[in-house]
């Protein structure tokens, strides 16, 4: 016996149908009919059918209109053709139009049945796969993006929520804390993922280019535009557009990007025909707009518009709890791809790791993973494995009377230059609340008085440096 079906029965035989629609009730499916071709497209009109069972002759009508409109309507419906007419040629037809299966009248009980489930079967695979491609696809958009952060993980939670949502989105964050991931996983995890993800550096461009590049240009448009090309607007129709460094656009082109974002309609350079698009746009950037539009460096009516959703990604030092999770997966990447064995980083390292305040985020931290594997004498690292920046340690052959280069009041001049005091002295401060956490078991009020601070005044450095995460007392 097939598993029970949702079946829509088409034959202009009432009597016929009749007959048939109650022998597949007995076979435990749920059966409606239908005399004519428009009653057929009303039903479907009206809800899904798991098969459209239909004949090709319906009165002065034609089965295969049905079968199109069905394919159309319902494409997830499977659609059985039976026809007391058949031919090679209508066969392949029926096919050819939608038809999973053709049988011919008169109907033999067995044969409609295993038709039946034949047609069920395959549209159980189809939902199977279907859950599959959803699952890998969910998996894709993160599976680059690793942390443990509760931060993080109501970044992950926000990305599922607005995925397919209209509405633009704004990334802010530091530099290499991850913001195009975050698009590439918003794109992925949309129903756009089918379509092209086109990324602009803005920033990288002046302001003529940047034009050119976004909205295409004409042919004798500007010197060297020897034809016409499209922009990258057009190039992500249905798909997603991330704009990087956004806060760099000049004020010219932050009123033709309000007209694009507001209407999604645009002219070339040098065109005069408006073009229109279906894309999604992100943005992103590491600078804070609000201030840029009290300084007047940036139109309030575009931060209004693109700052319709707003993921803040935390830096690296406000999430240290994820730099082993990390560090692990890149000594993987790395080891891999020299093709070296290495085991990881002792505990005097990774407290190094730790400690150190990350201004470079994410993408310092893969560097200097892989200087590390590369210049590695041993299986295990170590921190003479570790860049001065990071150990304090002074790189050049010292002289008595000097700082000692293993000393740790040691600095290296990389590690203050351009900087201001407070700057400077944030990553010493960091380790130094640290250290006296982890020796007083977390207890702040004990930490406070060997630091010889109020409880207040710890609290705020603490948030301020990263160290008020319950999480990193289990590190």
């Amino acid at each position: 016996m097939s598993s029970a079906a949702s079946i829509l029965l088409v034959d202009d035989d009432r009597h016929l149908a009749e007959s048939m629609a109650q022998w597949l009730r007995e076979m435990s499916h749920e059966v409606e009919t239908a005399e004519t071709l428009d009653q057929a497209k009303q039903r479907v009109s009206r809800r899904a059918y798991d098969l459209v069972i239909t004949d090709l002759r319906l009165g002065a009508d034609d089965g295969f209109d049905l079968i199109r409109f069905a394919r159309a309507k319902q494409p997830d419906s499977s659609i059985l053709v039976v026809t007391g007419y058949a031919t090679a040629d209508t066969a392949v037809q029926a096919v050819r139009a939608g038809a999973f299966d053709l049988l011919t009248k008169p109907l033999i009980d067995e044969e409609l049945n295993l038709a039946i489930q034949r047609a069920t079967a395959q549209r159980e695979i189809s939902r199977e796969n279907e859950m599959l491609r959803r699952q890998l696809d969910r998996r894709s958009g993160m599976e680059s993006i690793l942390s443990h952060d509760y931060r993080m993980l109501k970044i992950f939670d926000v990305v599922d929520s607005i995925a397919d949502a209209r509405a633009s989105v704004l990334i802010t964050g530091e530099n290499g804390t991850g913001k195009s991931m975050i698009a590439r996983a918003i794109h992925a995890r949309s129903s756009r993922r089918g379509g092209p993800f086109v990324e602009v550096a803005c920033g990288a461009l002046p302001d003529t280019l940047l034009e050119s590049e976004l909205f295409g240009h004409t042919a004798g448009s500007f010197t060297g535009a020897t034809h016409d090309r499209a922009g990258k607007f057009q190039l992500a129709d249905g798909g997603t557009i991330f704009l990087d460094e956004i806060a760099t656009a000049t004020p010219a082109m932050q009123v033709k990007l309000l007209r694009v974002l507001q209407e999604f309609e645009f002219e070339p350079l040098g065109g005069t025909v408006t073009k229109s698009v279906d894309t999604r746009v992100i943005l992103a950037t590491n600078e804070d707009l609000s201030r840029a539009v009290e300084q007047g460096r940036f139109r309030q009516d575009l931060y209004y518009r693109v700052n319709v959703i707003n993921i803040v990604l935390p830096a690296l030092r406000e999430r240290i709890g994820d730099i082993p999770l990390l560090v692990d997966h890149f000594l993987r990447e790395v080891s891999e791809a020299c093709g070296r064995e290495i085991s990881g980083f002792n505990q005097e390292a990774m407290d190094v790791l730790q400690s150190y305040s990350w201004p470079g985020n994410v993408r310092q931290l893969e560097n200097v993973v892989e200087r590390a594997v590369l210049l590695a004498r041993d299986a295990m690292l170590t921190v003479d494995d570790l860049p001065p920046e990071l150990t304090g340690r002074v790189a050049n052959p010292w002289t008595p009377g000097d700082i000692a280069p293993d000393s740790p009041d040691a600095l290296s001049m990389s590690d203050v230059s351009g900087k201001t005091l407070r700057e400077a002295l944030e990553a010493p401060e960091r380790q130094i609340i640290l250290q006296a956490l982890r020796s007083n078991g977390w207890n702040r009020a004990a930490t406070a008085e060997s630091l010889d601070i109020n409880r207040t005044t710890l609290y705020k450095k603490m948030k301020r440096l990263g160290l008020d995460d319950p999480r990193l007392q289990f590190v």
